[in-house]
């Protein structure tokens, strides 16, 4: 019987519940009895509840659940392997000590060459000592970008200590340039190229191998007065007073009461050297002004001029007709003038002469005024280098750099190697061939200490064996077998050649754009050419995977980010 407190019980509850709560055959409280049918007669089954519509997507939502939970754990495991690396990179471990009973071997240089080869080097079978005037690796392809603020200067800088405190035995780095180097005696005169020298403020060290990379300066051809005009683009203090003269250009075409003539040479920025430097950095410097300055300097937005000169036919020889015609349309669209055929002949603190050549193959002299002039020209050797080449008789004939054999020997010496600009080489003077000769190097010096340790293990052998007379049966068995297993080791290491593999040429052109020639064996003309938008985001996915460590590829990829979102920094220092 329902009571009223029961039926008072079910109206207070939800009508999913009151359904619940009701018998089927009678409607009434769950605790009411059925109705009985008939003697011996069984209860009817409960009526089977329809299939849920729902059905299909439950089982669609299992699997996106399972995707759901893969993403989530992979996020996490990749999450927490990125801590640890990032922990394991600022808290290196134990190094063994220098031992004197090992050979010396000094890199001098801490540029791609070098840096390579102290990447793969296994320094526990030399003592290393680094020699470098800067205390950190600068990843060069990046550094038109600095110039404008798109990248920071020190996001791209990788400290050496970085790298040496992370190998197996303690590497000794000096901040020193070398002045001197004594092949003969084998000897290296180092001088201390702080700006705060101590005493004594150089010194002599002793060497059992050498390995010469200290690079390149600018290629000036003699001109007269680029040195003290020009600004060039090698090192990151050259990005960082290219920075500061093209905001004081701008800053100084506002003052007050500036003639309009002299406010168009402020604001006309020239570069000289049509290669890879010279146009990405032209590209950089038109991004900076149309996506940042022409929003806080709206009254200098029509006077703003880029101007590139180019002593060759095209631009950008290196790549092919193809991306050069892209370029050239590419730069066009931005307003930034090519001028190729047009050799400089001098340059004042106002304006450079040009020789231009035109398509009849007649010559006229221009000037063009500048307020900022970039020099990107190219490398002639360092004092170094030509004291080297001067005092080597076999170097007598090398113009270029160092002449090396192909193990990279510098040609009339013992035991010094020469990698990147610093030689002169068949192959083009870039980042990717010093790279490549520095794993080289590395790869030949670990056969070298390889071969010696090999050398000495099989020399005991033999030893061993001459007193054979006193060794047992098994014994002289056992070395047998010892010594055939080394010199099967020994002979399978062989000196190699270097060869240089060509991957393909990369540059930005601006406005987003950037162009590439990859190398690909399997196709018919050996590379494929691209560029637009898409070869951009693979010039950066390219230049991020080559930087030399984690903290460089998150700093670099931070600074993209925050120029998307907030631009670049418009203050001049």
């Amino acid at each position: 019987m329902l009571t009223r407190r029961t039926a008072q019980s079910l109206l207070r509850q939800s009508p999913r519940a009151r359904l619940a709560s009701t018998s089927p055959a009678t409607g009434l409280g769950g605790n009411v009895s059925p109705i009985p049918g008939p003697a011996g007669t069984p209860p009817p089954p409960p009526h089977p509840s329809p299939p849920s519509p729902s059905g299909g997507r439950r089982r669609g939502g299992g699997f996106f659940r399972t995707v759901w939970r893969f993403t989530y754990f992979s996020l996490i495991a990749g999450a927490g392997a990125a801590s640890y690396m990032i922990w394991a990179q600022r808290h290196p471990g134990q190094q063994a000590l220098p031992d004197p009973s090992k050979k010396t071997l000094v890199l001098l240089g801490s540029g791609w060459g070098s840096c390579s080869m102290l990447k793969k080097l296994d320094t526990e079978n030399y003592n290393v000592i680094v020699i470098s005037p800067r205390n950190y690796f600068l990843f060069t392809p990046l550094l038109p970008s600095t110039t404008t603020g798109t990248i920071d200067s020190r996001s791209i800088q990788e400290p050496i200590r970085h790298m040496t405190r992370h190998k197996r035995a303690a590497v000794t780095t000096y901040e020193a340039e070398a002045t001197s180097i004594d092949t003969e005696n084998k000897t290296i005169t180092i001088a201390d190229s702080i700006d705060l020298p101590g005493k004594p403020a150089e010194t002599t060290i002793s060497y059992d191998y050498l390995v010469i990379g200290v690079g390149a300066e600018n290629q000036t051809f003699g001109i007269k007065g680029v040195r003290e005009n020009a600004c060039f683009l090698k090192e990151a203090w050259d990005a960082q007073k290219i920075r500061a003269k093209i905001m004081d250009c701008i800053e100084t075409a506002q003052f007050k009461s500036q003639t309009d003539e002299e406010r168009d040479r402020l604001l006309h920025m020239v570069v000289v050297g049509g290669g890879p430097t010279g146009i990405e950095f032209a590209a950089e410097l038109r991004d900076f002004f149309t996506e940042d300055l022409s929003e806080w300097y709206p009254e200098i937005r029509d006077k703003f001029r880029v101007t590139l000169v180019e002593a060759l036919p095209t631009v950008l020889p290196m790549f092919s007709k193809q991306l050069i015609q892209y370029t050239e349309s590419n730069f066009k669209k931005q307003a930034i003038t090519i001028h190729t055929k047009t050799m400089v002949k001098e340059v004042t603190d106002r304006d450079i002469t040009a020789e231009v050549t035109g398509a009849d193959g007649s010559k006229k002299t221009e000037k063009i005024p500048y307020g900022l002039l970039v020099w990107a020209t190219g490398n002639t050797p360092r004092k170094l280098i030509k004291d080297m080449l001067a005092r080597i008789p076999e170097q007598k004939d090398a113009r270029r750099g160092l002449k090396v054999n192909d193990f990279l020997v510098v040609e009339g010496t013992e035991n010094v190697w020469a990698l990147g600009d610093c030689t002169a080489t068949k192959y083009a003077p870039t980042a990717q061939a010093a790279s490549q000769q520095g794993s080289y190097l590395a790869s030949l010096f670990n056969d070298m200490a390889k071969s010696e340790k090999l050398d000495k293990e099989i020399n005991y052998i033999l030893d061993q064996l001459k007193k054979s007379s006193d060794l047992a049966a098994p014994e002289r068995e056992a070395l047998k077998k010892a010594l055939d297993l080394k010199s099967r080791s020994l002979n399978a290491i062989k000196a190699r050649t270097f060869e240089y593999s060509h991957q393909g040429s990369l540059a930005y052109v601006g406005r987003g754009d950037a162009i590439a020639d990859v190398s690909i064996p399997f196709l018919p003309t050996g590379t494929i050419s691209s560029g637009g938008a898409a070869t951009y985001i693979f010039w950066k996915a390219a230049y991020l995977s080559q930087t030399f460590s984690l903290r460089n590829r998150m700093l670099i990829a931070f600074d993209y980010i925050k120029t998307s979102l907030v631009g670049r920094d418009s203050s001049s220092r």
